[in-house]
């Protein structure tokens, strides 16, 4: 693979946080890319039904040359969804931007996906 290539961002796990305020519900769809340490997410829905309309731009493959998307109801029926209160929401930011650790990532995703099942 060569550097372009392994710059690219091939998303194998996808999270649907659901963050719970007193008034109302607030949608965040995050990829996150095991192999390259990589995570993007997609913000600022109040609404799942306008969550699931918006189209998600991916990559299909690393050698590949077209930027392809999907509307995010097919990814949403994948991905993993975490029910937060705003304690939670505000440490899955964190974990965000901090530098990428798998081993975050991943305690944080067992802790809070076992909790809401």
């Amino acid at each position: 693979m060569n550097q372009r290539q392994r710059q690219k961002m091939i998303p194998s796990t996808w999270i649907i946080a659901i963050k719970q305020t007193e008034a109302r519900k607030y949608y965040v769809l995050y990829a996150i890319d095991w192999k390259r340490g990589a995570r993007l997410s997609w913000e600022g829905w109040n609404s799942l039904a306008d969550l699931l309309q918006f189209h998600i731009p991916i990559k299909r493959k690393a050698g590949g040359t077209k930027s392809a998307s999907q509307p995010a109801a097919k990814i949403a029926k994948k991905a993993l969804p975490l029910h937060l209160d705003e304690t939670q929401y505000r440490e899955l930011e964190q974990l965000f931007y901090q530098p990428f650790s798998k081993k975050q990532w991943r305690a944080f995703i067992k802790e809070h996906a076992n909790n809401h099942m």
